[in-house]
């Protein structure tokens, strides 16, 4: 048995999913006319020999009517042909009675039976001289049984006619299942046959542009097939949103590089002729070169980090906000100098914990840390605020804010202040490269929090980072 399930799991895998569904379909809808069919033919036989019993009954009622106590004998004797009416006769319940003209209907010991009283009335199929017949035994009074016979070839005729119908009828149920199969395979899998279509044109031209027609229809009554193009569909927009921004992202970093890249170039030949220049010359080569390695090397991390896209699980752990904006503002306070941070924690934010990696989430304020106080004039405080609140039915909310006092974010760079290698009019005259509010709100959205930004009230910008 099991190599019988090894030989049907090989011939599955071997055969296309459209033979399968359609051998699937034809199978079923084949049984079903098969069953059918089968079912009738037992129905139209049971009820024609079932009206034969009942004339058979009727007859032997009008016999036991008529002879109730006559003795046993041939009652009637002309059912050899069609028309005649059924033929009884009377048989005792001891042979040693019968009378002496022969019996028209065969007896035996079940008929004495009946004539005794120690079996029920039946019903039984004879021949008599070469012709089929239909015939009752029934008890007659006291020790004596009643045969009525009647003829049957007019209902077995019936009955094969009936049967050779139905088979014709079977077989063209199983035609009809086989084009039925087909039609439903070609007609079910036509979605399948365009996504895998879709899927092949993809990975041949490597363009995740193309998209599988939808059929049209109501929206939220589509099937399953066609709930699945869309999610394909859905998923070919992410990937072609996906590939769009690789590839503005290589573009923008060798945009970015190339321009670090020649003055290092320029530097490092011009350090390799140190013998004719000067001690000021060199000096100032060997710094613009170091200065411009940290640039590159800052620039290669930061790209290193975007390209990661969620936080790793094993390395998550419980944080305190509170502890780690402390630790930010300090290390930047060292860095900055000249730009006073202000930090006020809200009391009922001080315990707040959520789960998250502390160097990156210290890396995320870090960078709105430097932002702000790259664009804070000299002697303007970049205010630092976390503050928490309930909501009805969501819990806590935790929300860190970081303000300066800088010329603001104008409403033309508000929608792009978070992309990669985006730097503003303002900002194109100083440090950095761009990644740093882009690698931010990455890791915020790693961490499950979101990161907006706006004008502030009285000037500067608010930067705002909400952990629901």
């Amino acid at each position: 048995m099991s190599g019988v399930r090894r030989l049907g799991r090989r011939w599955r895998r071997q055969r296309p999913l459209r033979t399968r569904l359609a051998l699937a379909a034809s199978a079923a809808v084949a049984l079903v006319a098969v069953g059918v069919c089968t079912a009738a033919f037992f129905v139209i036989r049971y009820e024609m020999f079932h009206q034969l019993d009942l004339n058979l009954t009727q007859s032997a009622t009008r016999v036991i009517q008529e002879n109730r106590d006559g003795g046993p004998q041939v009652v009637a004797g002309e059912c050899r042909f069609l028309s005649a009416p059924a033929c009884a006769q009377i048989v005792p319940g001891l042979p040693a009675e019968d009378p002496s003209r022969p019996y028209l209907l065969p007896v035996s010991a079940p008929v004495r039976e009946v004539a005794t009283g120690d079996r029920a009335p039946y019903f039984s199929n004879i021949t008599l001289s070469g012709k089929p017949m239909r015939m009752l035994t029934t008890r007659l009074g006291e020790d004596k049984a009643l045969q009525v016979a009647l003829r049957s070839d007019s209902v077995e005729k019936g009955v094969r006619q009936a049967a050779e119908l139905l088979a014709v009828i079977s077989a063209a149920g199983v035609l009809l299942a086989a084009g039925l199969g087909y039609w439903v395979s070609r007609t079910g899998l036509a979605p399948v046959a365009r996504l895998t279509a879709t899927a092949e044109r993809i990975a041949s031209t490597r363009d995740p542009r193309h998209r599988i027609e939808l059929p049209p229809g109501p929206p939220g009554r589509e099937d399953e097939v066609t709930r699945l193009a869309t999610s394909f569909n859905t998923m070919l927009g992410e990937l072609e949103q996906s590939v769009t921004a690789q590839r503005r992202l290589v573009a923008d970093a060798s945009h970015e590089l190339r321009t670090p890249l020649t003055a290092l170039r320029t530097n490092a030949e011009l350090l390799a002729r140190a013998d004719r220049l000067t001690d000021a010359q060199r000096e100032r080569a060997a710094g613009a070169l170091a200065r411009q390695l940290r640039e590159v090397t800052g620039l290669v991390n930061d790209l290193i980090e975007l390209a990661r896209d969620e936080e790793p699980t094993p390395l998550l752990e419980e944080v305190r906000i509170a502890a780690l904006a402390e630790h930010a503002v300090g290390a930047a306070r060292a860095h900055w100098p000249a730009t006073p941070f202000t930090l006020q924690i809200a009391p009922d934010a001080a315990e707040t914990v959520r789960p998250g990696v502390p160097a990156r989430l210290t890396r995320l304020l870090t960078n709105l840390l430097d932002n702000a106080a790259k664009f804070s004039p000299e002697g303007l405080p970049v205010e630092v605020e976390l503050t928490s609140s309930r909501r009805s039915g969501s819990g806590e909310r935790l929300e860190l804010t970081v303000r300066d006092h800088g010329p603001g974010i104008t409403a033309e760079d508000l929608p792009y202040v978070f992309d990669r290698f985006y730097r503003a009019e303002t900002a194109r005259a100083l440090p950095g490269s761009g990644l740093g509010l882009a690698m931010a709100r990455q890791i915020a959205r790693a961490h499950g929090a979101e990161l907006t930004a706006e004008q502030a009230q009285g000037g500067g910008a608010v930067f705002r980072l909400a952990f629901e």
